[in-house]
């Protein structure tokens, strides 16, 4: 048991345990990002393409994506991240995000270059670098 979720619908526990397990079997053909469900690999496609249909009603920005828009309202709402880092002064929107930055203060880097001595506190991060000996 990792967390205390409950699903009526087993391929919903399944789906939910690739969050714990970091399975990513759903692959994006435009680039290097994995996703642990078919719903998210979608959602990251629409990155891919010039398609902004979520469009800001306070300014001319549009997004390809709905949640990039609700943060972008943020801007014009006012509204302050309500979640803060208990070693820091830092603050975040999300949960999540918060979860993410506490691992610079473990100064633990699971995820190491085999190409040189640098390590990152996410495999995303690491991937990006890779691309710098790549040449892409």
């Amino acid at each position: 048991n990792k967390c205390d979720k409950k699903f009526a619908i087993n391929s919903n526990l399944i789906n939910h345990m690739k969050i714990h397990t970091g399975e990513k079997p759903y692959h994006c053909n435009q680039c290097e990002k994995a996703f642990s469900n078919n719903p998210l690999l979608k959602r990251h496609m629409k990155s891919h393409t010039k398609e902004k249909p979520y469009q800001c009603c306070h300014c001319d920005k549009a997004f390809s994506m709905k949640f990039n828009l609700t943060s972008h309202m943020r801007m014009h709402t006012g509204k302050r991240p309500s979640y803060q880092c208990s070693q820091c002064d830092k603050t975040f929107f999300k949960n999540s995000d918060v979860t993410r930055h506490m691992k610079t203060h473990t100064g633990n880097r699971p995820y190491p270059c085999s190409q040189c001595d640098k390590a990152f506190y996410q495999n995303s991060d690491l991937k990006s670098h890779m691309r710098t000996h790549s040449g892409e």
